[in-house]
């Protein structure tokens, strides 16, 4: 089983955001040991403008971090071999079923001299 270490903080949602899109994409078993920054000055020194910083222990340079978009999570397990194909398809149905939806019109009416938006 791959081990991963994610340098993290206390309520960081880009590192929720980043473990759960490697948990969707990834087609082996792993698990993430996660560090918490904040104990530690020079940990909070070296990734606190970093954040999500998930390393892979067999491969420390390639490393993702900070804002991180779904290809490029895409990439980085594609280059390991761990990505799955079927979790990618199915990933990219839904961003252009999403994609195909129009938003809804929002529509301002005057009341009292003031725009109120919706139904009233």
């Amino acid at each position: 089983m791959m081990v991963l270490t994610l340098y993290t903080t206390l309520g960081c949602h880009l590192c929720e955001q980043m473990e759960a899109l490697v948990r969707a994409l990834a087609r082996v078993e792993f698990t993430i040991e996660r560090i918490e920054i904040s104990e530690d000055d020079t940990l909070l020194r070296r990734y606190g403008e970093r954040i999500p910083v998930l390393i892979d222990a067999e491969r420390p340079d390639d490393v993702l971090e900070g804002r991180v978009e779904p290809d490029a999570v895409v990439r980085w397990l594609a280059t390991r071999g761990w990505l799955s194909e079927q979790a990618v398809a199915v990933q990219a149905e839904a961003d252009s079923a999403s994609q195909g939806r129009e938003a809804p019109a929002v529509t301002a009416t005057r009341v009292k001299g003031r725009r109120v938006f919706g139904k009233l």
